[in-house]
């Protein structure tokens, strides 16, 4: 009998590496390595066997080695304080913390080299850091629409809805079914161009489902420089997330 794993409890391991197993009614089989800790999943065809699987995990068990390795060596940011003198991002830029205590309305915005943070004299660490939050938010609803304008024309695709979330293992994703895409609240700390690169790769997932042959060459016509662009995405900093 068929049986999967949840991503709390892996299908099998091999080379000491666990791997988490999804069987959906699909063709054909995915692996994947995922950050922030490269964790391997595959999603595979209902009919597959636990061996099927296993063998083609071990065919591309350097692959994913070296995909971990990566993952591994990224830098990483430390847990956020939310404190005056602390590094934080925005489209790519570093600012420092700020933190006035004031009364009247909350606010955040950058002013030179620093990201102020004015809000009322205890105000707690999480409602700091909901703030933040609320504000790459913020930042990203207005990027967003501008995107699609200019490139759901070109691929030839629309979208019946658009949102943001925290995700740990995805940049973005998208329901093909639905049309709708999602897009990572992370976003907002890094450059504008991965932000494009990010939705370009999602809107290129209505014309290919798949990792394919077709999707690379969708992505070399929409946008030649994506390889750069996602390297760069992948070698600035990762949150340190405990949530």
């Amino acid at each position: 009998m068929n049986t999967t794993s949840s991503l709390s409890n892996p299908l099998f391991t091999v080379s000491d590496i666990p791997v988490y197993v999804t069987r959906k009614a699909i063709k054909n089989l995915h692996l994947g390595v995922y950050p922030p800790d490269g964790q391997v999943r595959v999603s595979a065809p209902e009919h597959f066997s636990t061996d099927n699987i296993r063998l083609a995990v071990v065919t591309r068990l350097k692959w994913i080695k070296t995909q971990q390795q990566r993952f591994q060596q990224q830098p990483r940011q430390s847990l956020r304080e939310m404190v005056s003198g602390e590094s934080h991002y925005l489209w790519g830029t570093r600012y420092r913390l700020e933190v006035v205590y004031q009364s009247g309305k909350h606010q955040i915005a950058p002013r030179g080299e620093f990201l102020h943070l004015s809000v009322t004299p205890g105000t707690s660490t999480a409602n700091r850091e909901r703030l933040l939050h609320d504000y790459y938010r913020q930042q990203l609803k207005q990027r967003i629409p501008v995107l699609l304008e200019k490139w759901q024309p070109r691929i030839g695709k629309q979208v019946t809805d658009w949102g943001i979330k925290r995700m740990k293992t995805k940049w973005g994703s998208c329901n093909i079914t639905e049309q709708r895409i999602w897009l990572n609240l992370e976003l907002a700390k890094k450059s504008p161009e991965c932000l494009e690169y990010v939705l370009i790769h999602e809107l290129a997932h209505l014309l290919e489902r798949q990792h394919n042959a077709n999707f690379t060459a969708l992505m070399d016509e929409f946008l030649p420089q994506w390889r750069s662009l996602r390297g760069q995405l992948n070698a600035e900093y990762l949150s340190a997330e405990v949530w």
